[in-house]
Protein backbone atom coordinates (compact mmCIF):
# COMPACT_ATOMS: atom_id res chain seq x y z
CA UNK A 1 0.00 0.00 0.00
CA UNK A 2 2.73 2.04 0.34
CA UNK A 3 2.73 3.26 -3.34
CA UNK A 4 -0.21 4.17 -3.55
CA UNK A 5 -0.34 6.19 -0.65
CA UNK A 6 2.67 7.68 -1.16
CA UNK A 7 1.10 8.75 -5.00
CA UNK A 8 -1.59 10.58 -2.83
CA UNK A 9 0.57 11.96 -0.31
CA UNK A 10 2.91 14.02 -3.43
CA UNK A 11 -0.41 14.69 -5.51
CA UNK A 12 -1.65 16.68 -2.25
CA UNK A 13 1.72 18.47 -1.51
CA UNK A 14 2.11 19.35 -5.01
CA UNK A 15 -1.65 20.74 -5.23
CA UNK A 16 -0.71 22.75 -1.93
CA UNK A 17 2.29 24.18 -3.84
CA UNK A 18 0.13 24.74 -6.84
CA UNK A 19 -2.40 26.81 -4.49
CA UNK A 20 0.74 28.33 -2.23
CA UNK A 21 2.54 29.54 -5.98
CA UNK A 22 -1.09 31.39 -6.84
CA UNK A 23 -1.60 32.74 -3.03
CA UNK A 24 -2.95 36.38 -3.91
CA UNK A 25 -1.05 37.37 -1.03
CA UNK A 26 1.87 36.07 -2.11
CA UNK A 27 1.95 37.59 -5.64
CA UNK A 28 1.93 41.24 -4.05
CA UNK A 29 4.70 40.63 -1.11
CA UNK A 30 7.25 39.30 -3.99
CA UNK A 31 5.83 42.26 -6.51
CA UNK A 32 8.95 42.26 -8.40
CA UNK A 33 8.51 41.25 -12.37
CA UNK A 34 11.32 38.79 -12.72
CA UNK A 35 10.34 36.85 -9.37
CA UNK A 36 6.44 36.71 -10.84
CA UNK A 37 8.09 35.76 -14.20
CA UNK A 38 9.54 32.65 -11.74
CA UNK A 39 6.14 31.77 -9.90
CA UNK A 40 4.33 31.98 -13.57
CA UNK A 41 6.78 29.11 -14.63
CA UNK A 42 6.23 27.23 -10.86
CA UNK A 43 2.43 26.81 -11.42
CA UNK A 44 2.80 25.79 -15.07
CA UNK A 45 5.50 23.41 -14.61
CA UNK A 46 3.32 22.18 -11.13
CA UNK A 47 0.45 21.54 -12.85
CA UNK A 48 1.70 19.63 -15.33
CA UNK A 49 3.37 17.32 -12.88
CA UNK A 50 0.52 16.93 -10.83
CA UNK A 51 -1.53 15.97 -13.78
CA UNK A 52 0.77 12.87 -14.23
CA UNK A 53 1.09 11.54 -10.91
CA UNK A 54 -1.71 9.28 -11.26
CA UNK A 55 -0.02 7.42 -13.61
CA UNK A 56 3.56 7.51 -11.97
CA UNK A 57 1.83 6.07 -8.70
CA UNK A 58 0.76 3.01 -10.81
CA UNK A 59 3.19 2.47 -12.98
CA UNK A 60 5.95 2.89 -10.05
CA UNK A 61 5.12 -0.73 -8.90
CA UNK A 62 6.51 -2.24 -12.45
CA UNK A 63 9.22 0.56 -13.13
CA UNK A 64 12.04 1.76 -11.14
CA UNK A 65 13.03 4.56 -12.77
CA UNK A 66 9.41 5.89 -12.04
CA UNK A 67 9.69 5.30 -8.24
CA UNK A 68 13.23 7.15 -8.81
CA UNK A 69 11.00 10.06 -10.25
CA UNK A 70 8.83 10.21 -7.49
CA UNK A 71 11.53 10.11 -5.02
CA UNK A 72 13.28 13.21 -6.66
CA UNK A 73 9.92 15.30 -7.31
CA UNK A 74 9.73 14.67 -3.47
CA UNK A 75 13.27 16.22 -2.42
CA UNK A 76 12.54 19.24 -4.70
CA UNK A 77 9.00 19.86 -3.56
CA UNK A 78 10.26 20.18 -0.10
CA UNK A 79 12.84 22.61 -1.55
CA UNK A 80 10.10 24.59 -2.84
CA UNK A 81 7.89 24.76 -0.25
CA UNK A 82 10.95 26.21 1.46
CA UNK A 83 11.35 29.02 -0.50
CA UNK A 84 7.10 29.79 -0.53
CA UNK A 85 7.29 29.54 3.23
CA UNK A 86 9.80 31.86 3.12
CA UNK A 87 7.83 34.24 1.08
CA UNK A 88 4.62 33.60 3.30
CA UNK A 89 6.64 34.18 6.61
CA UNK A 90 8.02 37.81 5.56
CA UNK A 91 4.73 38.55 4.16
CA UNK A 92 3.05 37.80 7.65
CA UNK A 93 5.80 39.47 9.02
CA UNK A 94 5.57 42.95 7.11
CA UNK A 95 1.66 42.96 7.94
CA UNK A 96 2.30 42.40 11.23
CA UNK A 97 4.54 45.57 11.80
CA UNK A 98 2.94 47.47 9.31
CA UNK A 99 0.04 47.44 11.86
CA UNK A 100 2.00 47.97 15.11
CA UNK A 101 4.37 50.63 13.61
CA UNK A 102 3.35 51.74 10.21
CA UNK A 103 5.04 55.24 10.00
CA UNK A 104 8.11 52.76 10.84
CA UNK A 105 7.48 50.13 8.72
CA UNK A 106 7.20 52.53 5.53
CA UNK A 107 10.17 54.15 6.08
CA UNK A 108 11.79 51.56 6.85
CA UNK A 109 10.41 49.38 3.74
CA UNK A 110 11.03 52.44 1.47
CA UNK A 111 14.57 52.57 2.78
CA UNK A 112 14.90 48.60 2.23
CA UNK A 113 13.85 48.53 -1.39
CA UNK A 114 15.67 51.85 -2.67
CA UNK A 115 18.99 49.51 -1.30
CA UNK A 116 17.95 46.15 -2.86
CA UNK A 117 18.25 45.54 -6.58
CA UNK A 118 16.32 42.09 -6.96
CA UNK A 119 13.45 40.63 -5.13
CA UNK A 120 14.81 37.88 -3.45
CA UNK A 121 14.50 35.85 -0.35
CA UNK A 122 17.28 34.55 2.00
CA UNK A 123 16.86 33.29 5.46
CA UNK A 124 18.64 34.62 8.69
CA UNK A 125 18.19 33.45 12.59
CA UNK A 126 16.04 36.97 12.80
CA UNK A 127 14.41 37.45 9.19
CA UNK A 128 14.18 37.05 5.57
CA UNK A 129 15.98 39.16 3.14
CA UNK A 130 16.03 39.74 -0.72
CA UNK A 131 19.40 39.42 -1.63
CA UNK A 132 21.13 37.82 -5.00
CA UNK A 133 21.92 34.46 -3.16
CA UNK A 134 18.15 33.70 -2.66
CA UNK A 135 17.63 34.94 -6.42
CA UNK A 136 20.12 32.19 -7.34
CA UNK A 137 18.45 29.34 -5.10
CA UNK A 138 15.03 30.79 -7.00
CA UNK A 139 16.74 30.12 -10.78
CA UNK A 140 17.94 26.95 -9.44
CA UNK A 141 14.42 25.39 -8.19
CA UNK A 142 13.21 26.54 -11.85
CA UNK A 143 16.12 24.70 -13.10
CA UNK A 144 14.99 21.38 -11.55
CA UNK A 145 11.51 21.50 -11.91
CA UNK A 146 12.12 22.13 -15.61
CA UNK A 147 14.55 19.52 -15.85
CA UNK A 148 12.16 17.23 -13.54
CA UNK A 149 9.20 17.80 -15.92
CA UNK A 150 10.87 16.56 -18.82
CA UNK A 151 12.09 13.53 -17.69
CA UNK A 152 8.32 12.92 -17.00
CA UNK A 153 8.09 12.86 -20.91
CA UNK A 154 11.00 10.13 -21.19
CA UNK A 155 8.75 8.47 -18.52
CA UNK A 156 5.83 8.39 -20.58
CA UNK A 157 3.80 9.51 -18.50
CA UNK A 158 0.33 10.25 -19.19
CA UNK A 159 -1.99 13.21 -18.38
CA UNK A 160 -5.56 12.47 -16.02
CA UNK A 161 -7.33 14.98 -17.15
CA UNK A 162 -9.50 16.71 -14.29
CA UNK A 163 -12.83 14.81 -13.72
CA UNK A 164 -11.89 11.82 -15.28
CA UNK A 165 -11.39 8.48 -14.22
CA UNK A 166 -8.33 6.48 -15.03
CA UNK A 167 -9.57 3.43 -16.70
CA UNK A 168 -6.59 2.05 -18.67
CA UNK A 169 -4.55 0.09 -16.66
CA UNK A 170 -7.16 -3.03 -15.65
CA UNK A 171 -5.49 -4.60 -12.42
CA UNK A 172 -8.35 -6.33 -11.34
CA UNK A 173 -9.93 -9.05 -13.25
CA UNK A 174 -13.65 -8.79 -14.29
CA UNK A 175 -15.70 -11.27 -11.70
CA UNK A 176 -18.45 -13.92 -13.18
CA UNK A 177 -21.51 -15.63 -11.52
CA UNK A 178 -19.32 -18.83 -11.02
CA UNK A 179 -18.91 -20.06 -7.74
CA UNK A 180 -17.81 -22.71 -5.39
CA UNK A 181 -19.99 -22.85 -2.16
CA UNK A 182 -18.02 -25.40 -0.23
CA UNK A 183 -15.26 -22.94 -0.72
CA UNK A 184 -17.00 -20.30 0.73
CA UNK A 185 -17.15 -19.86 5.04
CA UNK A 186 -19.62 -17.85 7.25
CA UNK A 187 -21.96 -16.26 4.37
CA UNK A 188 -24.75 -18.82 5.32
CA UNK A 189 -27.02 -15.80 7.29
CA UNK A 190 -25.81 -13.29 4.91
CA UNK A 191 -26.65 -15.76 1.97
CA UNK A 192 -30.70 -16.83 3.56
CA UNK A 193 -31.45 -13.31 4.33
CA UNK A 194 -30.55 -12.37 0.33
CA UNK A 195 -32.31 -15.13 -1.23
CA UNK A 196 -35.38 -14.40 1.10
CA UNK A 197 -35.23 -10.49 -0.01
CA UNK A 198 -35.13 -12.19 -3.80
CA UNK A 199 -37.76 -14.18 -3.39
CA UNK A 200 -40.36 -12.21 -1.81
CA UNK A 201 -42.72 -10.26 -4.40
CA UNK A 202 -44.09 -7.95 -2.06
CA UNK A 203 -44.68 -4.46 -4.00
CA UNK A 204 -41.53 -2.53 -4.67
CA UNK A 205 -42.19 0.88 -4.38
CA UNK A 206 -39.76 1.78 -6.82
CA UNK A 207 -40.25 0.76 -10.60
CA UNK A 208 -37.09 -1.26 -10.32
CA UNK A 209 -36.59 -3.46 -7.30
CA UNK A 210 -32.84 -2.51 -6.27
CA UNK A 211 -31.36 -4.06 -3.35
CA UNK A 212 -27.73 -2.17 -3.05
CA UNK A 213 -25.25 -5.07 -1.37
CA UNK A 214 -22.99 -2.05 0.65
CA UNK A 215 -19.21 -2.63 2.81
CA UNK A 216 -15.76 -2.26 2.52
CA UNK A 217 -13.37 -3.38 -0.14
CA UNK A 218 -12.54 -7.05 0.35
CA UNK A 219 -15.32 -7.83 2.37
CA UNK A 220 -16.95 -10.44 0.27
CA UNK A 221 -19.99 -8.50 -1.39
CA UNK A 222 -19.60 -10.07 -4.70
CA UNK A 223 -19.07 -13.59 -3.04
CA UNK A 224 -22.32 -12.91 -1.32
CA UNK A 225 -24.03 -11.63 -4.98
CA UNK A 226 -22.67 -15.56 -6.66
CA UNK A 227 -24.37 -17.46 -3.64
CA UNK A 228 -27.84 -15.80 -4.36
CA UNK A 229 -27.55 -16.10 -7.73
CA UNK A 230 -26.46 -19.64 -7.79
CA UNK A 231 -28.89 -20.27 -5.21
CA UNK A 232 -31.67 -23.31 -6.17
CA UNK A 233 -34.50 -22.00 -5.37
CA UNK A 234 -33.46 -18.02 -6.62
CA UNK A 235 -32.83 -20.03 -10.21
CA UNK A 236 -36.48 -21.34 -10.12
CA UNK A 237 -37.56 -18.42 -9.26
CA UNK A 238 -36.89 -16.18 -11.86
CA UNK A 239 -37.14 -16.53 -15.68
CA UNK A 240 -33.95 -14.80 -16.31
CA UNK A 241 -30.64 -13.89 -15.07
CA UNK A 242 -28.11 -11.76 -15.81
CA UNK A 243 -24.72 -10.73 -14.09
CA UNK A 244 -22.52 -7.91 -15.20
CA UNK A 245 -19.17 -6.98 -14.07
CA UNK A 246 -19.06 -2.79 -13.79
CA UNK A 247 -16.60 -1.62 -12.06
CA UNK A 248 -15.68 2.42 -12.55
CA UNK A 249 -16.68 2.61 -16.26
CA UNK A 250 -20.44 2.64 -16.21
CA UNK A 251 -20.88 3.03 -19.96
CA UNK A 252 -24.10 2.06 -20.12
CA UNK A 253 -24.25 1.44 -24.11
CA UNK A 254 -21.79 -1.46 -22.86
CA UNK A 255 -23.89 -2.67 -20.02
CA UNK A 256 -26.87 -2.88 -22.29
CA UNK A 257 -25.34 -4.49 -24.57
CA UNK A 258 -23.68 -7.26 -22.04
CA UNK A 259 -27.18 -7.62 -20.52
CA UNK A 260 -28.90 -8.17 -24.14
CA UNK A 261 -26.30 -10.74 -24.77
CA UNK A 262 -27.18 -12.54 -21.68
CA UNK A 263 -30.69 -12.80 -22.01
CA UNK A 264 -31.45 -13.34 -25.92
CA UNK A 265 -27.49 -15.79 -26.05
CA UNK A 266 -26.63 -14.04 -29.44
CA UNK A 267 -23.89 -11.18 -30.22
CA UNK A 268 -24.89 -7.73 -30.34
CA UNK A 269 -22.77 -5.88 -33.21
CA UNK A 270 -25.04 -2.81 -33.02
CA UNK A 271 -23.99 0.12 -31.29
CA UNK A 272 -26.66 2.29 -31.67
CA UNK A 273 -28.24 2.67 -27.79
CA UNK A 274 -32.16 3.20 -28.76
CA UNK A 275 -31.92 0.03 -31.04
CA UNK A 276 -29.88 -2.47 -27.91
CA UNK A 277 -32.94 -0.70 -25.31
CA UNK A 278 -35.75 -1.42 -27.22
CA UNK A 279 -35.06 -4.69 -28.07
CA UNK A 280 -33.58 -5.40 -24.57
CA UNK A 281 -37.08 -3.86 -23.53
CA UNK A 282 -39.09 -6.91 -26.00
CA UNK A 283 -36.59 -9.44 -23.95
CA UNK A 284 -37.71 -8.50 -20.82
CA UNK A 285 -41.36 -7.77 -21.66
CA UNK A 286 -43.56 -9.90 -18.79
CA UNK A 287 -40.68 -11.58 -17.76
CA UNK A 288 -39.62 -11.83 -14.45
CA UNK A 289 -36.01 -11.18 -13.82
CA UNK A 290 -32.80 -11.11 -11.21
CA UNK A 291 -29.85 -8.90 -12.59
CA UNK A 292 -26.45 -8.43 -10.99
CA UNK A 293 -24.76 -5.37 -11.56
CA UNK A 294 -21.39 -6.41 -9.48
CA UNK A 295 -18.64 -3.54 -8.33
CA UNK A 296 -20.67 -0.29 -9.41
CA UNK A 297 -19.41 3.37 -8.50
CA UNK A 298 -21.55 5.58 -10.65
CA UNK A 299 -23.02 8.44 -8.80
CA UNK A 300 -25.16 9.60 -11.74
CA UNK A 301 -28.72 9.75 -11.92
CA UNK A 302 -29.29 10.20 -15.16
CA UNK A 303 -26.96 7.88 -16.49
CA UNK A 304 -28.66 5.18 -13.92
CA UNK A 305 -32.17 6.28 -14.86
CA UNK A 306 -31.28 5.52 -18.86
CA UNK A 307 -29.72 1.97 -17.69
CA UNK A 308 -32.96 1.05 -16.51
CA UNK A 309 -35.15 2.71 -19.14
CA UNK A 310 -36.17 -1.07 -20.29
CA UNK A 311 -36.22 -3.03 -17.36
CA UNK A 312 -39.00 -1.56 -16.37
CA UNK A 313 -41.25 -4.14 -18.88
CA UNK A 314 -40.06 -6.89 -16.93
CA UNK A 315 -42.45 -8.70 -14.55
CA UNK A 316 -43.44 -7.83 -10.87
CA UNK A 317 -40.93 -9.06 -9.21
CA UNK A 318 -38.04 -8.60 -10.96
CA UNK A 319 -35.35 -7.78 -8.76
CA UNK A 320 -31.65 -5.72 -9.10
CA UNK A 321 -28.57 -6.76 -6.73
CA UNK A 322 -26.30 -3.83 -6.94
CA UNK A 323 -22.76 -4.57 -4.88
CA UNK A 324 -21.10 -1.22 -4.31
CA UNK A 325 -18.72 0.05 -1.50
CA UNK A 326 -20.07 3.24 -2.53
CA UNK A 327 -22.43 5.29 -0.27
CA UNK A 328 -23.18 7.62 -3.11
CA UNK A 329 -24.55 4.82 -5.26
CA UNK A 330 -27.47 3.75 -2.54
CA UNK A 331 -28.62 7.26 -2.71
CA UNK A 332 -29.31 7.08 -6.86
CA UNK A 333 -30.80 3.13 -6.97
CA UNK A 334 -33.73 3.06 -4.88
CA UNK A 335 -35.74 3.76 -1.81
CA UNK A 336 -34.82 -0.08 -0.50
CA UNK A 337 -32.41 -0.06 2.61
CA UNK A 338 -29.36 -1.37 1.71
CA UNK A 339 -27.67 -4.70 2.85
CA UNK A 340 -24.46 -3.88 4.81
CA UNK A 341 -22.38 -6.85 4.85
CA UNK A 342 -20.13 -7.59 8.38
CA UNK A 343 -17.10 -8.68 8.76
CA UNK A 344 -16.28 -11.89 9.11
CA UNK A 345 -16.13 -14.02 12.23
CA UNK A 346 -12.32 -14.49 13.90
CA UNK A 347 -13.48 -18.37 13.37
CA UNK A 348 -14.08 -18.05 9.83
CA UNK A 349 -11.59 -15.90 8.60
CA UNK A 350 -9.00 -18.56 10.07
CA UNK A 351 -10.84 -21.27 8.36
CA UNK A 352 -10.45 -19.36 5.17
CA UNK A 353 -6.81 -18.73 5.94
CA UNK A 354 -5.72 -22.64 6.58
CA UNK A 355 -7.33 -23.63 3.44
CA UNK A 356 -5.68 -21.32 1.51
CA UNK A 357 -2.58 -21.90 3.17
CA UNK A 358 -1.93 -25.16 4.26
CA UNK A 359 -5.66 -26.59 2.33
CA UNK A 360 -6.67 -27.75 5.95
CA UNK A 361 -9.47 -26.93 8.09
CA UNK A 362 -7.51 -26.25 11.57
CA UNK A 363 -3.68 -26.49 12.45
CA UNK A 364 -3.36 -29.64 13.89
CA UNK A 365 -1.17 -31.37 11.40
CA UNK A 366 1.31 -28.08 11.68
CA UNK A 367 0.91 -27.27 15.38
CA UNK A 368 4.29 -25.03 15.25
CA UNK A 369 2.67 -22.58 12.99
CA UNK A 370 -0.67 -21.89 15.19
CA UNK A 371 0.45 -19.32 16.91
CA UNK A 372 1.95 -16.82 13.74
CA UNK A 373 -0.98 -17.79 11.45
CA UNK A 374 -3.54 -17.44 14.26
CA UNK A 375 -1.67 -13.26 14.76
CA UNK A 376 -1.82 -13.05 10.83
CA UNK A 377 -5.50 -13.48 10.93
CA UNK A 378 -6.22 -11.07 13.44
CA UNK A 379 -4.05 -8.69 11.58
CA UNK A 380 -6.96 -9.62 8.54
CA UNK A 381 -9.39 -7.71 10.34
CA UNK A 382 -12.19 -10.04 9.25
CA UNK A 383 -11.44 -9.73 5.55
CA UNK A 384 -11.86 -12.63 3.51
CA UNK A 385 -9.84 -11.40 0.77
CA UNK A 386 -7.39 -10.74 2.66
CA UNK A 387 -7.01 -13.86 4.55
CA UNK A 388 -7.37 -15.43 0.98
CA UNK A 389 -4.26 -13.29 -0.48
CA UNK A 390 -1.75 -13.82 2.73
CA UNK A 391 -2.54 -17.77 2.53
CA UNK A 392 -2.41 -18.02 -1.29
CA UNK A 393 1.22 -16.30 -0.86
CA UNK A 394 2.27 -19.30 2.27
CA UNK A 395 0.59 -21.77 0.55
CA UNK A 396 2.66 -25.09 0.60
CA UNK A 397 5.12 -23.27 2.67
CA UNK A 398 5.88 -24.39 6.42
CA UNK A 399 8.94 -23.06 7.18
CA UNK A 400 7.82 -20.95 10.68
CA UNK A 401 10.71 -18.39 8.72
CA UNK A 402 8.33 -17.51 5.91
CA UNK A 403 4.92 -17.01 8.00
CA UNK A 404 7.13 -14.77 10.25
CA UNK A 405 7.97 -12.83 7.51
CA UNK A 406 4.49 -12.13 6.50
CA UNK A 407 3.38 -10.94 9.99
CA UNK A 408 5.70 -8.58 10.92
CA UNK A 409 5.88 -7.26 6.94
CA UNK A 410 2.94 -4.63 6.69
CA UNK A 411 -0.34 -6.70 6.09
CA UNK A 412 -0.93 -5.10 2.77
CA UNK A 413 2.73 -5.49 1.28
CA UNK A 414 2.09 -7.93 -1.16
CA UNK A 415 3.13 -8.37 -5.13
CA UNK A 416 0.33 -6.62 -7.50
CA UNK A 417 0.75 -10.17 -9.48
CA UNK A 418 0.03 -12.17 -6.57
CA UNK A 419 -2.85 -10.30 -4.61
CA UNK A 420 -5.81 -8.86 -5.62
CA UNK A 421 -5.83 -6.28 -2.22
CA UNK A 422 -4.05 -3.63 -3.09
CA UNK A 423 -5.80 -3.32 -6.37
CA UNK A 424 -9.23 -3.27 -4.70
CA UNK A 425 -7.67 -0.30 -2.03
CA UNK A 426 -6.55 1.32 -5.04
CA UNK A 427 -9.69 1.94 -6.64
CA UNK A 428 -11.56 2.89 -3.13
CA UNK A 429 -8.72 5.59 -3.06
CA UNK A 430 -8.72 7.16 -6.56
CA UNK A 431 -12.66 7.37 -6.25
CA UNK A 432 -12.34 9.24 -2.94
CA UNK A 433 -12.87 13.07 -3.55
CA UNK A 434 -9.54 15.63 -4.17
CA UNK A 435 -10.32 17.32 -0.38
CA UNK A 436 -10.94 13.99 1.18
CA UNK A 437 -8.13 11.87 -0.28
CA UNK A 438 -5.53 14.84 1.30
CA UNK A 439 -7.44 13.79 4.71
CA UNK A 440 -6.66 10.10 4.64
CA UNK A 441 -3.22 10.30 2.35
CA UNK A 442 -2.13 12.86 5.48
CA UNK A 443 -3.11 9.79 8.04
CA UNK A 444 0.09 7.98 6.75
CA UNK A 445 2.46 10.16 8.84
CA UNK A 446 1.27 7.74 11.78
CA UNK A 447 3.62 4.88 12.57
CA UNK A 448 1.95 1.49 12.09
CA UNK A 449 -0.45 0.53 15.04
CA UNK A 450 -0.47 4.09 16.48
CA UNK A 451 -3.85 4.87 18.19
CA UNK A 452 -4.81 8.21 17.12
CA UNK A 453 -7.61 10.65 18.93
CA UNK A 454 -9.78 11.49 15.92
CA UNK A 455 -10.86 14.65 17.42
CA UNK A 456 -7.16 15.66 17.84
CA UNK A 457 -6.95 14.41 14.20
CA UNK A 458 -9.72 16.55 13.04
CA UNK A 459 -7.65 19.29 14.60
CA UNK A 460 -4.74 18.24 12.13
CA UNK A 461 -6.42 18.75 9.09
CA UNK A 462 -7.53 22.15 9.87
CA UNK A 463 -4.57 23.18 10.81
CA UNK A 464 -3.32 21.64 6.97
CA UNK A 465 -6.36 23.92 5.59
CA UNK A 466 -7.85 20.67 3.90
CA UNK A 467 -11.11 22.01 5.26
CA UNK A 468 -12.69 25.30 7.14
CA UNK A 469 -15.63 26.50 8.98
CA UNK A 470 -17.87 28.39 7.74
CA UNK A 471 -18.50 32.43 8.67
CA UNK A 472 -21.15 32.60 11.47
CA UNK A 473 -21.51 28.50 11.75
CA UNK A 474 -19.56 26.18 13.81
CA UNK A 475 -19.88 23.38 11.43
CA UNK A 476 -17.08 22.03 9.64
CA UNK A 477 -17.76 22.11 5.47
CA UNK A 478 -14.74 19.71 3.86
Amino acid sequence: MAGFVGEAVLSVFIEKLVDMVTCPELWNFASEERVHSELNKWKTILMKIYAVLHDAGEKQMTNPRVKMWLDELGDLAYDVEDILDGFATESLRRSLMAETHPSVTERSTSKLWSLIPSCCTSFTPNAIKFNAEMWSKIKKITARLQEISAQKNDLHLTENIAGERSTKTREILPTTSLVDESRVYGRETDKAAISNLLLRDDPCTDEVCVIPVVGMAGIGKTTLAQLAFNDDEVKAHFDLRVWVYVSDDFDVLKITKTILQSVSLATQNVDDLNLLQMELREKLLGKKFLLILDDVWNENYDSWDLLCMPMRSGAPGSKLIVTTRNEGVVLITGTRPAYRLQELSYEDCLFVFTQQALRRSNFDSHSHLKEVGEEIVRRCKGLPLAAKALGGMLRNQVSHDAWENILTSKIWDLPEDKSRVLPALKLSNNHLPSHLRKCFAYCSIFPKGYEFDKDELVQLWMAEGFFRTNKGSRRLRF
